[in-house]
């Protein structure tokens, strides 16, 4: 097939509005464009000139699946602006919440919105004749996870009990243990999840690019860390925009970033390629058995290495859980008093790195206010792990390269909606 054109209207099983448009003469790539149409949301603008203590509570409305990590991380971006170390028993616990927000969503991404392609079904409903138990799996696994952030922060979407400095109510150590058995009884979904994908044909896809995440010494880096790119090295998350460059294209409302190539990639498989030797010991049998080594090359694999995760995040909730209960869990209060200053939080979203960062007045007010949101970082990798696949499959049928076009986009796990950000907002009055 030399000549090929595509034009995909709001493509499917994604959160947010994106189209394809893929315009291919006598073999080469004449047009390729991932249009990002969603209206902008000014969530920047939202919180200029409101209150330090109320920030969090806004931008946990930048997403509903990742709420959980827009407030840590505004809360993160504030504790720095105001000089706030928390507790060891606060971090845990934010830890503990986060474990529970990656499971959530990967699950949710890798059953419900990837895995009928697998099956050439439009959505998960098309798998309930040949795969009821595939579905019913992925809902007992995600319906345990929303349970753990609510016992944790109060609710399973937009958390109540996070604030600046400690959490409102602390679980108590009885309730904690209770949970700690739920995890156990949910093992055997775990391993025939990891059975289910094993056997799955993942497409293949080869073109190396930049990785962006978190990376720590001490762990996994979900929570906190320096900024690592595997080109070039960290830096603190301070100074994250010397490695996050947004700029603007026509045909997106969402900015797209670039860093030391023409673009890279965070989430589940940046994180592996940067940080795949502290992975939980059982995460990284998961990922034997998978066929995910690193480096891997291949964007089709973020699934996978979310199905990794979602093991790593198991073993890692039981161990919070366990240092939880023998530091002997209590309500902590504290009270900060407004000042002047500037912090960044980063925070891994499971769809990747998650920067906020805020400047504060005297009074605690907000005066400046930018979010860097996942999905549009990885828009502009998107696009070029597009062009590098479209060449090699115009052999296939037309349904089958459009299947592949999708499954690719779909791989990465966009959040489009969240992404839809504009950084300056005028209001002039008339």
């Amino acid at each position: 097939m030399h000549d090929f054109h595509v034009g995909i209207e709001h493509i499917t099983r994604v959160e947010g509005h994106g189209n394809i448009i893929i315009d291919v003469k006598e073999g080469k790539i004449r047009e390729l464009r991932m249009d990002i149409v969603e209206s902008p949301r000014f969530f920047e603008a939202m919180a200029l000139g409101r209150s330090y203590k109320e920030v969090a509570h806004i931008t946990s409305r930048i997403c509903g699946i990742c709420a959980v990590t827009h407030t840590t991380t505004s809360i993160k971006a504030i504790e720095a602006a105001l000089e706030f170390k928390p507790s060891i028993q606060t971090i845990k616990l934010r830890k503990l919440l986060l474990n529970a927000e990656f499971i959530q969503s990967h699950i949710l991404h890798v059953y419900f919105l990837t895995a009928p392609d697998f099956f050439r079904v439009g959505s998960v409903f098309g798998m309930v004749k040949d795969n009821k138990e595939a579905v019913l799996r992925g809902m007992r696994i995600k319906t345990v996870a929303n349970e753990l952030c609510a016992l944790v922060g109060g609710r399973h979407i937009h958390p109540i009990t996070l604030k600046i400095g400690c959490f409102s109510k602390s679980p108590g150590s009885k309730e904690l243990a209770a949970f700690k058995n739920k995890i156990a009884d949910l093992w055997p979904d775990i391993e025939e999840t990891v059975r289910f994908f094993k056997g799955l044909k993942i497409p293949e896809l080869e073109r190396e690019t930049e990785y962006i995440s978190l990376t720590s010494p001490e762990e996994y880096a979900l929570y906190d860390g320096n900024i690592k790119s595997s080109d070039n090295g960290e830096v603190r998350p301070s100074d994250y925009l010397d490695k996050v460059k947004e700029f603007m294209v026509t045909h997106s409302t969402s900015k797209h970033a670039k860093s030391n190539r023409d673009s890279f990639m965070v989430g589940a498989l940046a994180r592996f390629n940067n940080n795949h030797k502290q992975l939980h010991p059982k995460a990284k049998e998961v990922a034997e058995e998978l066929g995910l080594k690193y480096p891997c090359y291949n964007s089709y694999m973020n699934n996978v290495a979310q199905v990794v995760e979602t093991v790593h995040c198991f073993e890692d909730s039981i161990r919070l859980i366990d240092d939880l209960i023998s530091d002997d869990l209590k309500d902590e209060k504290v009270s900060l008093a407004p000042k002047a200053g500037h912090g960044v939080g980063a925070t891994e979203a499971p769809r990747g790195t998650l920067y906020h960062e805020h400047k504060l007045d005297d009074d605690g007010k907000i005066t400046y206010a930018n979010y860097i949101i996942p999905t549009g970082q990885n828009l502009a990798n998107i696009e070029n792990d597009l062009r590098a696949l479209v060449p090699n499959i115009l052999d296939q049928s037309r349904d089958d390269i459009i299947l592949n076009i999708e499954m690719l986009v779909r791989a990465y796990d966009p959040c489009i909606s969240c992404a839809t950000h504009l950084m300056k907002v005028k209001f002039i009055n008339e």
